[in-house]
């Protein structure tokens, strides 16, 4: 499995919850007590999971959480206090967060990690996709920048300038966009 991020506040939340997360399978476990060495932690690191003890010393109402649904792709759990305003855990689970109030019965902070867990898995397919998605536009855009170019330099027709791309994809064994790249440099 992959690492844990733990912000908690020094003292026993952080001893009680560390033997979960090691019975759970969580090998990597790092321990901060602030939400400004969390964001710097999240930003060095692929966590799978953060969870957030609040409150911490600079995070009352769980903004470190927010911050980190938006920009990374962990599952986040929210540990509140009993007594917390809804709001709170409302606008946490808006954003994609998993709110949970203490004191925590063991099965539920377990379903709590795994419903994070695979929240992660699910952030990291479609940031995959994303990826390939966008690497096919700027594909299609290279070839589409060649054909222009074979139309203006050459005066082929849009048809003609796609087909002699593909052709020469074919004959040379190459990809249309490392053909469109190889156009580009000679004709731009």
């Amino acid at each position: 499995m992959e690492s844990v991020l733990l912000a908690t506040a020094p003292g026993k939340a952080g001893e009680a919850l560390l033997p979960l997360l090691k019975g759970a399978g969580y090998t990597q476990v790092a321990i901060v007590s602030s939400a400004a060495e969390a964001r710097r932690c999240l930003s060095r690191l692929d966590v799978e999971l953060l969870i957030v003890n609040c409150p911490l010393c600079d995070d009352l109402r769980g903004e470190l959480a927010l911050h980190a649904a938006a920009k990374t792709a962990a599952g986040v759990l929210l540990l509140l206090k009993s007594g917390t305003p809804e709001e709170i855990a409302v606008q946490a689970e808006s954003a994609g967060v998993f709110p949970l109030y203490k004191p925590i019965a063991r099965p539920q902070f377990m379903q709590g990690i795994r419903l994070a867990s695979a929240v992660h898995r699910r952030m990291g397919g479609l940031r995959r996709e994303n990826r390939t998605l966008q690497e096919r536009i700027e594909e299609l855009r290279l070839i589409d920048r060649a054909k222009c170019v074979l139309i203006q330099r050459l005066g082929l027709s849009e048809s003609q300038a796609h087909r002699y791309i593909e052709k020469q994809a074919m004959d040379r064994r190459l990809t249309r966009a490392e053909v469109s790249r190889s156009l580009l440099q000679t004709y731009e």
